[in-house]
């Protein structure tokens, strides 16, 4: 039951991984299908449905990649004792309380300011843009994390 627990998140993404799959796997057969069918209307329709799988599989690949890069360099920040202690206050639904991740960004966009070509703090911005809500940023600082740690 331990394991369970400390592995939540991962069991969650390999369920929907798996059921992405399972979708893509279906919608491959259904593009055959389309495909081996003598109407050339079917034969079009079978051609631009093959492109779905080919973009999800991709899309799949691409996200399962960016989330083992970013689990790979928080281990190894947090090995180094550099990760950023949470101090931050948090609702009674457990959210972080806006305010004071805003509060605390600036020190966090600073450092990477001060030092571009260091991962360790484009990964500590990267939490700080997650706390601040602001996902978009969020992702763009951890890719550029795992890009300087390669």
């Amino acid at each position: 039951m331990e394991w369970i627990k400390s592995h939540r998140t991962k069991l969650w993404v390999a369920g929907i991984a798996l059921l992405l799959v399972f979708y893509l796997v279906l919608t491959f057969n259904r593009a055959v299908l389309l495909l081996a069918d003598p109407q050339p209307i079917a034969k079009a329709i079978g051609a631009a449905y093959l492109v779905l799988p080919i973009i999800g599989a991709w899309a799949l690949v691409r996200e399962l990649m960016f989330g083992a890069g970013l689990e790979r360099l928080g281990r190894e920040l947090e090995a180094e004792g550099g990760l950023p202690e949470d101090t931050l206050p948090r609702t009674a639904g457990g959210r972080i309380v806006r305010d004071a991740a805003d509060a605390e960004f600036p020190a966090y966009q600073a450092d990477a300011e001060a030092t571009p070509d260091d991962w360790r703090v484009w990964y500590r911005l990267g939490l700080a843009y997650d706390a601040s809500g602001d996902r978009k940023r969020a992702r763009a600082a951890m890719r550029k994390a795992i890009s300087l740690h390669r």
